[in-house]
């Protein structure tokens, strides 16, 4: 087999298959037309991660004489929390173009288009056409902000994600619109900075992909802490105004009308799956997205696809994970399909949310007789000793061989914690088995050997 490789797009999906298959020995050449690390790194992940934590620090200093210390108004500097952020998006960008270079990747900055016999041209800066060809082709291209029919992004008075985070001024009042994971955490953040913020979801609750459980906790949080909060609520109309924006918006009960500085839409992603060639090719796609194997292998032989360009959920690590299941496949080793029920689910805001399998609405309609464990952070010391307990550590298990189902949990740490879970359920690991595994005390991992316990009816510190 000829160990040629050419990959469009340096995301978390293209850069990591890039350098699984440099270490499998192919010669790579991998194309990007922004920044190396795509979305996630440049404009996602790592520094909505750092404004983030910008925040958490604000709430340390406003609780700071709960803590035993009196320190003064704390005063925001809204463009040094911005640039803290893309300083650390550029050093991390940076760190990926050192690894296309240590593992000997070609990288070319321009604009791919697929061609007849797996060429791709490539429209460079200058406007000049370069043509590449090899025998395995790769699309990583992503995705980005997605509009809606009535309400599109200009950047302006209507921002998407990109926007919200290289604000030179902090608005005084924000819109979002859409209560998915994006929308939370910039909700959070705007709010906790001082900005007015109203939160718009079309659906029942917020993080409508989450347990209800835990998304009715954390919408009773945020409204405690003065968020405003819609949901079943459905933006009608939004018009630009001197000001910002107005919005109308029908609730189940009435019509709204808000006025804010400017609105953010976060209500999904689009695939960039137009202008580079897969109708031309005859790709089978579904809905603007590529549908492939479980090796992701296209109908189109020689050509494969991974990451947010798939029905597949839309997720940096889902992507790089994709990328290296399909090189390791293309190299002629034996990988394992993803089981996409292990796939972990993240929110950063404060509490953090993460969850992985099927909710609680979603095993009793697969018809799964279960058991649900469930133990609060108000009952853990160690959650008591950081002032962090709100939330709690949800267990779903089958209830006939106590296969873990689903796992969801709301508080500190959520998102660093679920890794135990994940890999007690790639192990096949049962409830018991989980309940009796010695967890350090005092320790907020102690909740999940907890709510294993709850399960079974035989919790100890509730």
């Amino acid at each position: 087999m000829e160990k040629r490789l050419i990959i469009i797009g340096g995301g978390p999906g293209g850069y990591v298959a890039g350098i699984r298959a440099a270490q499998l020995g192919f010669s790579v050449q991998l194309i990007e037309r922004e920044n190396l690390g795509g979305i996630c790194l440049n404009w996602g992940c790592i520094p909505t991660k750092a404004l983030l934590k910008s925040a958490e620090v604000l709430e340390y200093l406003l609780a700071a004489e709960h803590y035993g210390f009196k320190v003064g108004e704390p005063q925001i500097n809204f463009p040094q929390v911005i640039a803290r952020s893309r300083a650390v998006a550029d050093k991390m960008s940076r760190g990926v173009d050192f690894l296309m270079r240590k593992n000997k990747i070609e990288v070319i900055k321009g604009t791919a288009r697929l061609q007849p016999n797996l060429q791709v041209e490539v429209t460079l800066p200058d406007k000049t056409k370069r043509t590449l060809q090899a025998p395995h082709v790769i699309l990583a291209t992503g995705g980005r902000a997605a509009n809606l029919p009535h309400i599109q992004i200009d950047g302006q008075s209507v921002i998407g994600y990109r926007e919200a985070m290289t604000l030179s001024k902090q608005p005084s009042s924000l819109l979002v619109i859409g209560a998915g994971a994006i929308g939370v955490e910039f909700s959070y953040f705007y709010h906790t900075l001082g900005t007015k913020v109203t939160l718009v979801e079309a659906l029942p609750h917020i993080l409508p992909r989450e347990d209800e459980e835990v998304a009715r906790e954390l919408e009773k949080i945020y409204r405690k802490k003065g968020l405003s909060i819609l949901t079943s609520t459905q933006v009608t109309e939004l018009h630009k105004t001197k000001k910002g924006i107005k919005a109308t918006l029908q609730t189940p009960t009435e019509t709204l009308q808000v006025e804010a500085d400017v609105a953010l839409l976060a209500v999904g992603i689009t695939p960039n799956t137009e202008r580079i060639g897969l109708e031309e090719l005859g790709v089978k796609m579904d809905k603007g997205r590529v549908l492939v194997d479980e090796y992701y292998r296209t109908n189109v032989p020689g050509l494969y696809a991974i990451g947010d360009i798939l029905p597949t959920p839309a997720l940096a690590h889902v992507a790089s994970m994709e990328g290296i299941i399909c090189v390791e496949k293309l190299a002629g080793l034996d990988p394992q399909p993803l089981d996409y029920s292990t796939i972990p689910s993240c929110t950063y805001c404060q509490p953090e949310i993460a969850s992985m399998g099927l909710t609680e609405k979603a095993a009793r309609e697969k018809g799964y007789e279960i058991k649900v464990g469930k133990f609060p952070y108000t009952a853990s010391g160690k959650a008591s000793a950081i002032g962090k307990n709100e939330g709690f550590v949800k267990l779903i298990l089958d209830a006939k061989y106590g296969e873990l189902l689903g796992a969801h949990i709301i508080g500190p740490n959520a998102t660093e914690m679920i890794g135990e879970l994940i890999t007690a359920r790639r192990l096949e690991s049962t409830g018991h088995e989980i309940m009796k595994t010695i967890h350090p005390h005092p320790t907020l991992s102690e909740a999940i050997m907890e709510a294993a316990a709850a399960a079974y009816g035989e919790v100890i510190h509730l």
